[in-house]
């Protein structure tokens, strides 16, 4: 049995050979690619990305990947947002006006806004806008087992552990039970990784996340791995 395949997509949005060297360093070869017949025959696509939304999408038309993504996601092979990526797997974002996305997850992309409400119900100075640096990342509040990370790309990694973000804008689902982690900042308890189905995805960047972010592209290997095995038995 061949080597399980994970294809990068390539649509010049960054961070792409940070992703792949992650890989490398957990022990697979992730290839970098806009071929569409490349990712639809992938055991997993990683959907990367930093930037704004309607730049992301519009190269996604250019390559004429939006149609291929869709499919990844509907044929239950592994789909990994990442960044910008988590973002565009949703129905629409307020980034710059409005614009459509993937439709993959329902839901919006909004904008954190740098005022807070103060305990007197005023408004103060809230936390700069863009989030960059570290971050805790929690257990949801509708999760319902001390154990909800397990069997997920999460598994293994302690609830409150710290993980790398930079970005302006947070995720909101239509269903709260898709998310697998929470973040709080600038007031907002936000979606910082998810799952439904064969999708997942993480606001923050697992790839510059030390040790515990390596941990999470182990679970993604493991993920791609099942993904193989399940073609090769079907």
């Amino acid at each position: 049995m061949r080597e399980v395949s994970i294809a990068v997509v390539d649509c010049a949005l960054g961070n792409l050979q940070s992703i792949r060297n992650a890989f490398a360093h957990v022990g697979v070869e992730a290839y970098v690619t806009s071929d569409p017949g490349r990712i639809e025959t992938a055991h997993a696509v990683v959907l990367p990305g930093v930037g704004a939304f309607g730049d992301g999408m519009e190269a996604l038309r250019q390559h004429d990947l939006v149609n291929v993504l869709r499919k990844v996601a509907e044929s239950g092979t592994p789909l990994i947002g990442i960044c910008l990526g988590m973002q565009l797997l949703f129905s629409e974002s307020e980034e710059f006006g409005r614009h459509e996305g993937l439709g993959i997850i329902a839901g919006r992309v909004r904008r954190f806004s740098p005022l807070v409400p103060s305990t007197d119900g005023s408004f103060g100075i809230g936390q700069k806008v863009p989030q960059v640096g570290w971050n805790r990342i929690s257990i949801p509040s509708h999760a319902t087992a001390e154990d909800f990370w397990a069997d997920s790309p999460l598994e293994g990694i302690d609830p409150g552990t710290h993980m790398y973000f930079m970005h302006s804008f947070y995720a909101t689902p239509e269903d709260p039970r898709v998310s697998l982690s929470t973040t709080r900042y600038a007031g907002i308890e936000f979606c910082s990784a998810l799952r439904t189905g064969s999708v997942v995805a993480f606001q923050f960047h697992p790839e510059r996340s030390g040790e515990q972010g390596l941990a999470i592209y182990r679970n993604l290997v493991r993920l791609a791995r099942r993904a193989r095995s399940a073609s090769h038995s079907g």
